[in-house]
């Protein structure tokens, strides 16, 4: 009994920001539990090499170019997971941005809070309304969104990251609320550090990993994988029960 409920063969699931790091790892766990990939990313050669991976492990997956950051590939992925599957019961949305770092009174302008806002934020909330009228029909869905401890604690020189996680967060519980009712849970993950391309500007400099892995009680950053697992509970039946959540994966650096 307890075996099945984390079986996710047949289902399908849109994975953003597929194409390496968190992304990577969440949809490369996701297949190996039977599900059918929709990988998205703004680089077709990076999602051709992750579905190479999934397919040559005996998964199932189908590779469309999208930028989340404008709301036209909303309906390019939500009309080419149709086309490729029929349905869609997963979500997850972990492509992001964050093209600048350092004190936002000196690097943030316009050009930089639109880009981050539609990425992080905007994007995400038309896929996820799109999805939704995919998923409500069905009476079933999961949505998975990817957070960070910034949400919860700015992360210096990230200030704008940090406001678009927040938002998020705030994003995870509204539509938690509203989609209840049509069987469609909504929930998050949360990192603290992990060791990715897109947080390579903290862990390539020695000294500020020591100083950053210092404040971690576990003494360490995390690796993508350690994401995915979550990620594959969070979409199971086991996490039939839980919605509106965002679950913090930091090592315990909150706690410091």
């Amino acid at each position: 009994m307890y075996k099945e409920m984390f079986d996710l063969t047949g289902r399908v699931a849109i994975v953003t920001g597929g194409s390496r790091g968190i992304g990577e790892a969440i949809a490369m766990a996701l297949s190996e539990f039977g599900v059918k990939i929709v990988l998205c990313s703004r680089k077709i050669e990076g999602l051709t090499a992750v579905k190479e991976k999934i397919e040559a492990a005996g998964g199932e997956a189908v590779c469309i170019p999208a930028h989340m950051g404008k709301i036209e590939s909303v309906k390019s992925i939500i009309d080419g997971a149709l086309e490729a599957y029929g349905t869609i019961d997963i979500l997850v949305n972990n492509a992001a941005t964050n093209p600048i770092f350092g004190p936002m009174m000196m690097t943030a302008d316009e050009a930089a809070w639109d880009k981050i806002l539609d990425v992080n934020l905007k994007g995400i909330f038309f896929l996820i309304k799109a999805a939704a009228e995919v998923m409500a029909p069905k009476g079933k869905g999961s949505i998975i969104n990817v957070s960070s401890e910034a949400a919860v604690r700015p992360a210096p020189g990230l200030g704008i990251y940090s406001i678009s996680k927040a938002g998020l967060d705030m994003v995870t519980k509204a539509f938690a609320q509203e989609l209840g009712c049509q069987g469609i849970r909504v929930n998050g993950i949360a990192p603290g550090l992990v060791q990715t391309k897109f947080s390579q500007a903290l862990w390539s400099n020695d000294d500020i990993k020591q100083a950053v892995e210092g404040k971690i009680p576990l003494g360490r950053m995390a690796q993508p994988p350690e994401m995915a697992g979550l990620a594959v509970f969070l979409a199971s039946d086991a996490a039939g029960f839980i919605t509106g959540q965002t679950i913090l994966a930091d090592g315990g650096s909150m706690l410091c």
